[in-house]
């Protein structure tokens, strides 16, 4: 074995990262990833035809790193698809370029999912401002609720970044329908919670932003309409309410759901060695 060679020990995990035109956002998440305390792990970061990504691997010498470079914009749920096609790992876990972990996020799903076949982990919800080329946090609020395969029918509390499942899924149930730009996580979730094992896992430890000037796709009620109707179609759902995401919390069904959990991040920013690079 080469001095420097990388040392992969079972459990593997592939983390798969689409991408486009978020270079700044995404050396945050190498940031993140280059704190992880379990390191078995590589990285697939499927390009979507936007701006070059290939210094995070400058950056981040340390990681594992892989840049698939699509030659047109694809759009996110088919770049997921060919990271996934590429994963080398034992386990999936996705995440998006503009979310964060914690530090113990692998290990705590690691130490969970031997029990089950997919698991997720609640998160915090933020909204950041961009001070000197770091993301600080303006406000955040937990999101938790409980498990319940039968409201999850209704209202989907399944967030994707960060979830952990095993890579053989995808053999029995294919790949994330491109067909579903939106809602594409909420089918990825029935589809699998139909055969196999699920739970989520009481910790905080996603930060997924939602940001006011983020201009994030789930925030544009009407250009989510016809997608729900597919979905609903799809998997027989009946008429689905599309209000606003945070009217949706407040509805009775979902306010019961509400959980208690761990929340773990101390909302310290994630200074990356990015910062001060004038060409970022």
């Amino acid at each position: 074995m080469n001095r420097g060679e990388k040392i992969v020990v079972s459990p593997y995990v592939s983390i798969v990262i689409p991408t486009y035109n978020r270079l700044l956002y995404l050396t945050e998440l190498m940031e993140c990833l280059s704190r992880q305390t379990f390191q078995s792990f590589e990285i697939i970061i499927v390009n979507d035809c936007g701006e070059k990504v290939d210094i995070v691997k400058e950056l981040y010498p340390q990681l594992l790193i892989t840049i698939i470079e699509m030659d047109t914009n694809v759009k996110h749920v088919h770049a997921r698809n060919v990271g996934v096609a590429h994963a080398n790992g034992d386990y999936i876990m996705l995440i998006d370029d503009d979310d964060l972990i914690v530090s113990t996020h692998l290990k705590t799903m690691l130490e969970v999912i031997s029990e089950y076949d997919l698991i997720y982990s609640d998160v915090e919800i933020v909204n950041y401002e961009w001070i000197h080329q770091v993301r600080v946090p303006k406000a955040r609020f937990l999101f938790a609720y409980e498990l319940d395969l039968k409201g999850m029918r209704t209202f989907s509390t399944f967030i994707p970044s960060g979830c952990l499942y095993r890579k053989e899924i995808h053999d029995q149930i294919g790949g994330f329908d491109a067909d579903m730009h939106h809602y594409w996580d909420w089918d990825f979730f029935l589809r699998v919670s139909e055969k196999f094992r699920v739970n989520r896992v009481p910790v905080a430890g996603v930060l997924y932003d939602f940001s006011d000037s983020h201009g994030n796709q789930s925030k544009n009620v009407d250009s989510m309409q016809g997608y729900l109707k597919k979905l609903s179609e799809k998997h027989n759902l009946g008429e689905l309410p599309t209000k606003n995401f945070f009217t949706l919390l407040d509805e009775p069904g979902v306010k019961k759901r509400k959980a208690g959990t761990k929340q773990v991040w101390d909302g310290t920013p994630f200074r990356t060695r990015a910062t001060n690079r004038t060409h970022l």
